[in-house]
């Protein structure tokens, strides 16, 4: 069976296909399937975008398609950036990681200390080419402390800025043992959920 990750980020690909292992799937890319379009996201919540990119890719490709949509929200900030978060900065261009992390420092700076808190959140899709559509939601949540982590996973600069207090240890898988980066991992979380239908729909 073939499922089409609809995403151009290899570390989120990567995360999908560590977490679906074992499952008999053959993971297929935008790039293995030649499809080079890119969709505008003009929906208003994670889910509204990641449904537009599932359905939008399995007509494309005629596979059931498996797409994300998420990003970092701070309380402080009133949500911010939401979905906004890769174009926070500038909403004509994706900004670059440490753009990203930079400014994030900038509009932290003045939020005192207990009024740090802040989630990663994410939705997926999955869509069938017969119309089905399921989509699952997952969070990790902890502080955006003064300074980033010295390290960072590309592709995923807001890991590098949310701290969780019971692990004492950033979310980011430099720092994350193999378990803590399975238990804690919010990917993995709503793949959970949507396994069973995986499973159950696709030929």
């Amino acid at each position: 069976m073939k499922l089409l990750i609809a995403t151009t980020n290899p570390g989120k690909l990567n995360e999908i296909r560590k977490f679906l292992a074992g499952n008999p799937i053959e993971f297929v890319s935008l790039k293995d399937v030649g499809i080079t379009d890119s969709v505008e996201e003009t929906g208003k919540t994670f889910e509204e975008n990641a449904v537009l990119k599932a359905k939008y890719y399995c007509k494309k490709s005629g596979l059931p398609t498996l797409a994300d949509d998420g990003g970092f929200e701070i309380d402080a900030l009133n949500g911010e950036p939401g979905v906004k978060s890769h174009r926070w900065i500038d909403s004509s261009k994706e900004s670059s990681d440490e753009e990203l992390i930079a400014y994030t420092i900038k509009r932290m700076e003045h939020v005192p200390e207990g009024k740090r808190v802040a989630q990663l959140r994410l939705v997926l899709a999955l869509a069938l080419p017969d119309g089905t559509l399921k989509t699952a939601e997952a969070s990790v949540r902890g502080i955006v402390p003064m300074n980033p982590t010295g390290t960072h996973s590309i592709g995923f600069p807001f890991r590098s800025l949310l701290y969780i207090p019971e692990l004492g240890k950033y979310y980011n898988h430099e720092e994350l043992t193999d378990e803590e980066n399975v238990v804690y991992n919010h990917r993995r979380k709503a793949l959970e959920q949507l396994k069973p239908y995986i499973m159950k729909y696709l030929p």
